[in-house]
C-alpha cells in the first residue's frame, strides 16, 4: 500500500502494509497507529478527520469510499475533510479548497477537482490555474482570489498545519480518529478500520 509523502512534494512513499479483513485481526502498529500524545477531545461526538491532497492518486482512490462512508456513518460521528498543507504545492490546493468552502462550493467542487486532475490530466496546483478552474464551476473568480490569501483562509491553513504536526503526519491520505488513531491506505479496508476504531472510542468513553 502506498501513500503520498509530503517531504518530496510529488513523490509517492511506501505506507503501511495491507490491512486485515477481519476486525478481530486489526492491530495497532499494523493496521493503524496510536499516537503517543493524543489530542484531548471532550465533545460528545467522535471526530474523524481526513487529510488529503488533490494531486495524490491514493487520496483520489480513497475518496469514494470515504464519501460513501460519510453518508452512512452513525449520528455520533462527525467527519471533516482537511486539505493537507505540508508544502507550498499542497498549500495552494488547500487554499483553493477553503476559499471554495467559504463561498459555499465545497460539495459541488470537491469530487470534480479530483476527477479533473486524475481523469482529465490537468495540473491545477497554483492560484491562477485554480481560480480559473473554480470559476468554470460557477465560483466568482474575483471573490475566490480575494479569499485565497485572506486571513480567514490563512487561519484554516494554520489549523491544518498544526493538526498534521500534532498527529505526526508525513504523508497522505491519512484518516485520524478522535485525535488518537491514524489510519493510512487507499482501499475499502480503510473505512472498515475507521469503523473499528470508532467503536473502540465508544468503548473507551464508557
Amino acid at each position: 500500500m502506498k501513500r503520498f509523502a509530503a517531504l518530496t512534494g510529488l513523490a509517492a512513499a511506501i505506507g503501511l502494509a495491507s490491512m486485515s479483513v477481519n476486525a478481530a485481526d486489526y492491530q495497532a502498529g499494523k493496521d493503524y497507529k496510536v499516537l503517543s500524545n493524543p489530542e484531548k477531545i471532550t465533545d460528545d461526538v467522535i471526530i474523524v478527520r481526513e487529510f488529503f491532497w488533490y494531486g495524490c492518486p491514493h487520496c483520489y482512490n480513497l475518496d469514494p469510499y470515504l464519501q460513501q462512508w460519510a453518508k452512512t456513518k452513525d449520528k455520533d460521528v462527525a467527519f471533516f475533510k482537511t486539505p493537507a498543507a505540508l508544502n507550498p504545492v499542497w498549500e495552494a490546493n488547500a487554499r483553493g479548497f477553503y476559499a471554495a468552502q467559504l463561498l459555499g462550493y465545497e460539495d459541488k467542487t470537491h469530487d470534480a477537482l479530483f476527477k479533473t486532475i486524475h481523469e482529465g490530466g490537468k495540473k491545477l496546483f497554483d492560484q491562477d490555474s485554480l481560480s480559473k478552474w473554480y470559476a468554470s464551476q460557477g465560483v466568482d473568480r474575483k471573490k475566490f482570489n480575494s479569499l485565497y490569501n485572506s486571513f480567514a483562509v490563512g487561519t484554516k491553513i494554520g489549523r491544518s498545519k498544526e493538526g498534521a504536526k500534532r498527529y505526526q503526519l508525513t504523508g497522505v491520505p491519512a484518516v485520524v480518529v478522535q485525535g488518537k488513531y491514524v489510519v493510512t491506505g487507499e482501499g475499502p479496508q480503510v473505512v472498515k478500520v475507521v469503523d473499528y476504531l470508532v467503536d473502540k472510542v465508544r468503548a473507551e468513553k464508557q
